[in-house]
């Protein structure tokens, strides 16, 4: 999918807050206080543990699925999923969400600050940290980027709304530059890829494996990849508020969340199976490239508590405040404490943080 020609090299102040708020009214979805049903599950209420089979959720977690599927555990899910939705980039998922198309994603920490910097009401109910980087940048052959320090006056593919916009931001931080120093390309993350083959950008942050199909194929005109610092520290299941004031589907998040963990724990344990299943079967790459990018993947963590988790979301909101991208919003609303610790709990203890 090439640029859509209205899409100039800049990025205004709040210009893709903005921009989400009209697409959403353009398609007539309506705001958090809209969305949330009556007489159902209080804020403060217990979570409900017993689970109707008849329950029906939507859900968009690629990876979780064909975790499930190969390893022989999704038929033992207590309730019906309704439809494995493929979408992962969270302003996809905001937009299920609203369309209350979709009940459970899985994505990094910025997509739930987003949400809630447009006013759409969503809690994360699971917590899985990372460690260590999990995006590189890409440049287009011709650039001359070969380090990160590099990146100053180039063109970067910028998605404010995701985990690559903000690890462009916690590295400019870290170079000492400002937004001003370089020029942000407002894009969304599945727009990475076309831009950077049609070298409408200079660099952009990839993950894999993405990033092992675009050097495969341009790496011989001279496209590189430049590793980062910036670590993306989370990864969560979060649901609409709606989802959870609903008492048969908080209790079908609730047992959702053991089999989150277990897929996640089979698929470290059972790197060659996974490797087939994901990489090789669903993504098409090649099984040495998928061996070496399980090789390089940190193992999963679930924490106790999400104490640090919320200071990194606050952190990171802050982070996006003080460019002029969102309004303030603090960490504290984005999580649904009464699922703390069950992620851990379904962890073996070596998986646990």
């Amino acid at each position: 999918m090439a640029l859509p020609p209205t899409v100039t090299p800049t990025l205004g102040r709040r210009s893709f807050l903005i921009g989400s708020l009209l697409g959403a009214a353009a398609l007539g979805l309506s705001a958090c206080g809209d969305d949330a049903p009556t007489g159902r599950l209080g804020a403060d209420a217990a979570l409900p543990t017993t689970v109707d089979p008849r329950t029906e959720l939507a859900i968009s977690i690629r990876t979780t699925q064909i975790q499930l599927q190969t390893s022989g555990q999704l038929d033992k899910l207590p309730f019906h999923v309704k439809e494995w939705i493929n979408l992962g980039a969270g302003p996809d998922i905001i937009q299920g969400f609203r369309a209350r198309s979709i009940d459970l994603a899985n994505n990094a920490g910025v997509p739930p600050i987003q949400a809630r910097a447009i006013n759409y009401d969503a809690k994360i109910v699971a917590v899985q940290t990372v460690n260590k980087p999990i995006y590189t940048f890409a440049a287009v052959g011709g650039s001359n980027v070969n380090t990160l320090a590099d990146l100053k006056g180039k063109r970067i593919g910028f998605s404010q709304g995701q985990a690559q916009g903000v690890v462009v931001l916690r590295t400019l931080k870290e170079l000492g530059l400002s937004n001003k120093d370089v020029t942000l390309v407002p894009l969304t993350s599945n727009q990475f890829l076309t831009a950077l083959q049609g070298k409408q950008i200079d660099v952009a942050p990839l993950w894999e494996p993405v990033l092992t199909k675009y050097l495969t194929e341009y790496g011989k005109d001279g496209a590189k990849a430049i590793p980062m610092n910036a670590v993306d520290y989370l990864s969560v299941l979060w649901a609409p508020t709606a989802v959870l004031q609903d008492p048969a589907k908080a209790a079908a998040v609730r047992s959702f969340i053991p089999f989150w963990v277990n897929g996640t724990v089979w698929a470290w344990e059972n790197k060659d199976a996974w490797v087939d299943a994901y990489y090789v079967k669903d993504q098409q790459v090649p099984k040495e490239a998928g061996d070496r990018i399980v090789g390089v993947n940190p193992k999963p963590a679930f924490p106790r508590s999400w104490d640090k988790a919320i200071a990194w979301e606050q952190e990171t909101a802050d982070l996006l405040h003080a460019g002029g991208f969102i309004p303030q919003v603090k960490a504290t609303d984005l999580f649904d404490r009464r699922f703390e610790g069950i992620a851990a709990e379904a962890a073996p203890e070596s998986y646990r943080e």
